[in-house]
């Protein structure tokens, strides 16, 4: 039985979108860091347009910066791999 769940249970975690983030610099109010998501998709259609792996990869940085007590400046870029 527990067999059984397992077998159900694990293609739909690497299904499943996987995302995540770290920082990689926090010094003196300057910040960086660094984000991705995996998403495994593949369709099942008649539409030749939707059929097929729908799998990508996408990441990217995020910075921020205190300029003053009440400013902060943020910037993020990302890129998307199918």
């Amino acid at each position: 039985m527990k067999l059984r769940v397992l077998s159900l249970i694990v293609p739909a975690m690497l299904v499943a979108g996987t995302a995540g983030a770290a920082e990689i610099y926090n010094k003196d109010g300057n910040k960086l860091d660094l984000f991705g998501k995996i998403d495994g998709l593949h369709y099942f259609s008649d539409d030749n347009g939707t059929d097929g792996d729908q799998s990508y990869l996408r990441f990217g940085l995020r910075g921020e910066t205190q300029i003053s007590d009440q400013l902060t400046a943020t910037v993020s870029g990302n890129i998307r791999f199918s």
